[in-house]
């Protein structure tokens, strides 16, 4: 059983999450208390040349070889975004991988950022989610310009179009009505319960950290 509403009181002020029909925690006005991320990096969709594939025959080697990500057909030059908030851990430029960014979302989640023309951020920097960090490119080993993109969940790489990654922000415009009810309701069993466990106190601590 999940908790379904919780607060933790924290630098001067009360924060609050409750857990909605789709899984996730909000705040008070709709806003997800939780990591959300962004499917892909690009600004608009672009066509998938080249999909995860643990068996990909190598279209330069002509040998198996993991795809541990997706290529996107972007032209060069094109804003590459960060797909959730987090921390360049990694910047470089390697003669396979050619100009690369490695961005740590924190705990579990890490992304990467292939091929790019020219980085935007510097190492250790910290990023938000939409974030223009680069611009795409052809470099590196490439046949073409494109931009390889990874996801990577608790180290190992997983397909970024399917995966089951947070990608709700916030509470759609339709369903705020709906979620208000359902807070109001929330609230009320808060108030009257008076307490707190230490189990809530806890599941807080990670939400909010």
């Amino acid at each position: 059983t999940r908790i379904e509403a919780l607060s933790l009181d924290r630098s001067a002020r009360t924060h609050y999450a409750f857990l909605y029909d789709d899984g996730n925690y909000y705040d008070e006005n709709g806003e997800s208390v939780t990591p959300a991320f962004l499917r892909l990096p690009t600004p608009k969709r672009y066509r998938v040349s080249s999909h995860f594939n643990p068996r990909r025959l190598h279209p330069v080697t002509g040998r198996i070889s993991p795809h541990n990500g997706v290529d996107l057909a972007t032209p060069t030059g094109t804003p590459i975004l960060s797909t959730g908030d987090g921390i360049v851990a990694r910047i470089g430029n390697h003669p396979y991988a050619g100009k690369y960014i490695d961005i740590d979302h924190g705990g579990t989640h890490t992304t990467r950022y292939l091929h790019l023309h020219k980085i935007l951020v510097r190492k250790g920097a910290a990023i938000e989610r939409g974030q223009k960090i680069a611009l795409s490119g052809n470099t590196g080993r490439s046949t073409g310009p494109h931009l390889h993109f990874e996801f990577h969940i608790n180290g190992r790489p997983v397909d970024p179009l399917t995966a089951n990654i947070p990608t709700a922000a916030a509470i759609p415009k339709a369903d705020m009505a709906s979620f208000k009810r359902k807070l109001g309701q929330q609230l009320a069993v808060m108030k009257r319960a008076g307490s707190r466990s230490d189990l809530m106190f806890a599941e807080a601590a990670t939400l909010f950290d």
